[in-house]
């Protein structure tokens, strides 16, 4: 295609997919000519041939001309900078977008995040086709199916925009990639553009937040609710009141936290936020292992969840009830030790119990997930007593935060040429221990190759990705403070007992 045609395919999609309107036409053909550095196009056509698995074509097509044209340097970080301004040259005004939610939500909810959703992946904030590449599969396991991926969708890091960032000024502004001055940013060498981003506002405890979804979907409608000021996380009764206030808002979508405490997170800690979405996790489809009766809140159901990690479920018809409970048990919590159980609220000074919060509406009632979690360290497990253990570390060493408490595993990119070879030395019986980057899959590889009699083209596949399963349910039980074994929901019983005293 020659530039004019990219563009007249631009602004055809752009029409066809809602984002821009007949009356802008010529308009949004015009914006896209000053961002090429061009004065004109040989036509402005309507009725142009278009579909959304295209985009990236004609968005390679677009970056190339403009590498060419010496517009931007060539690199990934430049490229994702100039597609972004041009897909923001699309992408409706903030005003027209809250005022379509807005519109929308009245009636049905459902329909405003359809609608917000849609726009987002149509404008490439979600980069679809990025997402498309993650590797993903389900595991079967005593918990259930637990949902595995290998994140291939956000790009490597350019050690050219590396090294031009590190010669940059440093700014504080956006303050971090979650603040609402994000929304339309231009982005520079070591920050993201932003230009077709939209947040919509919502209340929640009284407060205006923001709505957005993530640009890597991890899982379906992955949204993330930010305040508006950049303030730190932090998990407190109000946060269990914001949590109902969405669900009661949105009852399709669940809403949860990150703890508030390194280790034991896997997010930004400066920046209170909350991520949610359409989607039921496995932790959702675990059941009540044993009831629990809370003295003062027998109106609400409560149990010990069927979990690798130490999850209390509530769940009552009333809002205040569910939240007052919760508030309980975390401060409980959080001035909770059993050293016979290895669990100190502090040492030293440094504080580590929290939560991990989880709502959703359940059967048109109220329900909370809390999930605790304590970040204590040993010359012995350095990285975490309840983080993933270091035989564990070839598969996942990262932090587990919330989406991995609910039961989907976000393994890093690495795996993927990693586990290819392993492929490899098991079908060929090859020797990976003296080999740079497999060797330390070694041991692992050797458990495999006694558990299993033989490795085929046919089989092999399937065995690794549900040992990789296997290995990911183990990293979930390594978080956990209470163990799923008889000492370990005696410990957990103890502690009911505790908030019951």
């Amino acid at each position: 295609m020659s530039i004019s045609e990219c563009i007249d395919w631009l602004v055809e999609y752009g029409i066809k997919t809602g984002l821009v309107e007949e009356e802008d036409r010529i308009y949004t053909a015009n914006r896209l000519l000053e961002a090429l550095e061009l004065n004109e196009t040989e036509t402005v056509r309507s009725n142009v041939p278009v579909v959304r698995e295209k985009l990236d074509d004609v968005l390679k097509e677009v970056l190339d001309y403009a590498v060419e044209k010496g517009i931007i340097e060539e690199g990934i970080n430049s490229r994702d900078l100039f597609d972004t301004k041009i897909m923001g040259l699309l992408t409706p005004l903030p005003s027209k977008v809250i005022a379509k939610f807005n519109e929308l939500k009245i009636k049905d909810t459902k329909a405003a995040t359809d609608y917000f959703y849609k726009l987002s992946g149509d404008c490439n904030y979600i980069r679809t086709n990025r997402v498309k590449k993650d590797i993903k599969w389900k595991t079967s396991s005593v918990y259930g199916d637990i949902d595995i991926t290998i994140n291939l969708s956000k790009p490597e890091k350019d050690p050219r925009a590396i090294a031009a960032a590190k010669l940059m000024k440093q700014s504080g502004y956006p303050a971090c990639q979650l603040c609402v001055e994000n929304e339309g940013y231009a982005g520079r060498a070591d920050h993201p553009a932003r230009q077709n981003l939209r947040i919509v506002p919502i209340i929640m405890n009284n407060e205006e937040w923001g709505f957005q979804y993530s640009p890597y979907v991890y899982y379906n409608e992955h949204c993330i609710i930010l305040n508006r000021k950049h303030v730190p996380m932090k998990i407190d009764r109000a946060t269990f009141v914001k949590l109902l206030d969405f669900v009661e808002q949105f009852p399709h979508y669940i809403l949860g936290s990150n703890a508030d405490l390194p280790i034991v997170g896997g997010s930004i800690l400066t920046h209170d936020h909350f991520q949610g979405g359409n989607y039921e996790f496995a932790m959702a489809r675990a059941k009540i292992e044993k009831k629990i009766v809370f003295k003062g809140f027998e109106e609400i159901d409560a149990g010990i969840v069927k979990w690798p990690m130490s999850v209390i479920r509530l769940t009552g018809d009333s809002k205040r009830k569910v939240i007052e409970l919760a508030d309980k048990i975390l401060k409980g919590w959080r001035g909770y030790t059993d050293e016979e159980a290895f669990i100190f609220a502090e040492t030293d000074g440094e504080k580590h119990n929290t939560i991990t919060p989880i709502a959703r509406i359940c059967d048109e009632k109220f329900q909370l997930d809390l999930v605790l979690r304590n970040n204590i360290t040993t010359e012995e497990h350095p990285l975490g007593v309840y983080h993933p253990h270091a035989e564990l570390h070839h598969i996942k060493k990262e932090n587990i935060g919330l989406i991995e408490v609910m039961g989907c595993a976000i393994l890093p990119a690495r795996l993927k040429d990693e586990l290819a070879g392993i492929r490899t030395a098991l079908i060929e019986g090859k020797d990976i221990s003296g080999d740079p980057v497999l060797s330390q899959h070694a041991p692992w590889v050797e458990e495999l190759r006694k558990t299993y009699a033989c490795f085929t083209e046919e089989n092999v596949d399937g065995i690794i990705r549900d040992e990789v399963g296997k290995v990911f349910v183990k990293v979930l039980e390594d978080a956990g403070v209470y163990k799923c074994n008889e000492a370990g929901r005696t410990s957990f019983l103890r502690f009911i007992d505790s908030i019951n005293e």
